[in-house]
């Protein structure tokens, strides 16, 4: 039998997280050898984080990292808000999003082997969402906002204009955060949604018995208001009358990027 003692035991379920048990039968097949016993235990727990990737993982963390002219989201997902909230969770997050920001997004695959020890040491599905390097081009301007919540971010968004000020454009974030819509312009609109919200729009019009000349007119009305919930340009900031496009005036929103916890 390989040469062991209690102390040893203690040591290896304190760097790897593993039960007492499964410490010393780790050891004892690797005849006692720390970092091969080491091995085996994350092999081991590998395996079994493998058989939790069917399950939901809807909570997690949302890192932003900014520098003048880029900015970088990331979103770390896991299955409960105790993990969530870890400061090992949380750290890492904010390590990936530095990572992206500086290298871009195919540099999270050199923290591969953290993550896997996150989903051994939290027994949880535990993945990477929304992974974005934003870049704002000469003459147009970045703006960020992460929505906090137990020590980690929960709601995240990246959005570049040109011509439009900082203060507004730091409106615009916040009002992103807080509305979620899904696109930028009305055309950007799944056209097959659009019909079937036309159609199903004129079916409530008709059982309501709108005059039949009105119908187009009642129809459309509506359908705008639709277009409202997911079209950013067309919101009114902060629910006022005046839409995002209105604020900004001769102003442009190239682009937003939001990633929240729970979407």
């Amino acid at each position: 039998m390989a040469a062991f003692t209690a102390k040893d035991v203690q040591e290896l379920r304190r760097a790897t997280g593993a039960g007492m048990m499964d410490a010393k039968k780790a050891l004892v097949d690797s005849d006692g050898d720390h970092d091969a016993a080491a091995q085996l235990l994350r092999e081991k727990g590998l395996a079994k984080a493998a058989s939790r990737q069917d399950r939901d993982s809807n909570d997690g963390a949302v890192a932003i990292a900014v520098s003048d002219s880029a900015a970088a989201l990331v979103e770390l997902s896991c299955e409960t808000d105790f993990s969530a909230k870890a400061d090992d969770f949380v750290g890492l997050a904010n390590e990936l999003a530095e990572l992206v920001l500086a290298d871009g997004p195919d540099a999270v695959a050199t923290k591969a082997d953290a993550i896997d020890d996150l989903k051994i040491s939290k027994k949880e599905n535990i993945e990477l969402g929304t992974v974005v390097r934003v870049v704002a081009a000469d003459g147009q301007t970045i703006d960020s906002y992460l929505h906090t919540q137990d020590g980690r971010g929960v709601n995240g968004v990246v959005v570049v204009a040109s011509g439009v000020d900082a203060e507004t454009l730091h409106a615009i974030a916040l009002h992103i955060a807080f509305a979620k819509p899904t696109v930028l312009h009305r055309d950007q609109v799944d056209p097959d949604a659009v019909a079937r919200e036309r159609a199903a729009l004129l079916d409530i019009t008709k059982a309501e018995g709108k005059p039949e000349k009105a119908w187009e007119k009642i129809v459309e009305g509506r359908l705008g208001a639709w277009f409202k919930e997911t079209v950013l340009l067309e919101q009114g900031l902060h629910g006022d009358k005046a839409s995002v496009q209105d604020t900004i005036g001769d102003g442009e929103i190239i682009s937003f990027t939001q990633a929240y916890i729970g979407s």
